[in-house]
């Protein structure tokens, strides 16, 4: 496609999407639970669609030679779509937020001032790699009363594809605008540029991904953008921690999908509990993990014969989503705060 093709194809989906809009925001939550509902089955009835479309997807960071811990965070099982389609019913389960008084004013001379929670109208979202991005924003925007234009990366766009076409089935199914959920059918990157320019027609911007993504984004938008930079997550070893417990959370939180946001980039250690990093250590080091230690620490474990790195201070202010950890050997709980603070 032409940057000309492309321009027409998103300012058209916009203008669409604000069209769809203004029914959505009055649409009764008995319609819009009803279609979360039959939309979690209908993700289970098409498992195999879906990995047909995911398998090409895979094919595709192989030749991209995407890293193991990005390659494992596009990939799709049949558990993982039988949790994606759990998480649509337990949205289905909440309260509709449409509607809901959350501030009264009585002032002086009769006025009644009310607080009441609406719909913003159209929201685009810009995510990276895991697929079921595509759904969790398409359903907590139709929820909450609110159009959505999806723009997923290029590592997942076959199974990008494959669930919109499956949403897009299901709200014609229930008689809801089809509109209402529109997924950005090109992975050319100008049709992220020409999406931020749609001022008139979007009414908020949500980025989701890299801090190189982000930045793009706020840099380049007409729209409100509502934002963060980077997600570092850290673990605490406290002086009193029980060293069962200790090594369970440190492993699971790193190394059970390293690939997520929210895995654990930092283990930071009371300096009471530094006869436990040793364990700790060792056992991040047999499920592949890369040591990135300060002075303190490598002090302690360099006996252990372990392969270490010394640790920069920006290794404690990076989200690696891989097997990395930087660990710190603190003398207090104030230390531990302070490095946090520093870096998430």
């Amino acid at each position: 496609m032409t940057t000309d093709q492309i321009t027409e194809l998103v300012v058209d989906i916009a203008r669409r999407a604000r069209i769809a809009s203004l029914g959505l925001a009055t649409l009764s939550t008995k319609t819009k639970n009803r279609f979360l509902n039959e939309l979690a089955d209908r993700l289970v009835e098409e498992t195999h669609s879906i990995l047909e479309a995911n398998a090409l997807d895979l094919q595709n960071a192989r030749s991209l030679e995407l890293s193991d811990p990005m390659t494992e965070r596009l990939t799709f099982t049949p558990e993982r779509i039988a949790s994606m389609a759990e998480g649509v019913r337990q949205v289905a389960a909440l309260p509709d937020p449409v509607g809901v008084e959350i501030e009264r004013l009585s002032p002086p001379k009769g006025f009644d001032l009310r607080k009441i929670r609406v719909p913003m109208g159209v929201i685009g979202i810009i995510y990276e790699s895991r697929p079921n991005v595509t759904i969790d924003c398409a359903i907590l925007c139709l929820k909450s009363g609110n159009a959505s234009i999806l723009r997923g990366g290029k590592e997942a766009f076959h199974s990008n594809m494959k669930l919109a076409a499956i949403i897009q089935e299901t709200l014609r199914a229930n008689g809801i605008h089809e509109d209402a959920v529109q997924f950005i059918p090109t992975t050319d990157r100008w049709a992220l540029n020409v999406l931020l320019k749609q001022d008139d027609t979007i009414h908020c911007i949500i980025p989701r991904g890299g801090e190189s993504l982000i930045r793009f984004t706020v840099e380049n938008s007409r729209i409100p953008v509502i934002k963060h930079y980077t997600g570092v997550c850290s673990v605490y070893i406290d002086a009193r921690a029980d060293p069962d417990m200790a090594e369970r959370i440190v492993i699971n939180s790193k190394c059970q999908r390293p690939s997520v946001c929210n895995a654990a980039e930092n283990l930071i250690v009371h300096q009471e509990a530094a006869a436990h990093l040793p364990r700790l250590a060792k056992a991040l080091h047999d499920q592949g993990v890369e040591l990135r230690v300060d002075t303190h620490a490598k002090a302690l474990l360099t006996a252990s014969g372990l392969p270490l790195v010394d640790a920069t201070a920006e290794d404690f202010a990076t989200e690696y989503t891989d097997l990395i950890i930087a660990i710190a050997l603190v003398p207090d709980l104030q230390a531990a705060i302070d490095l946090i603070n520093a870096n998430s």
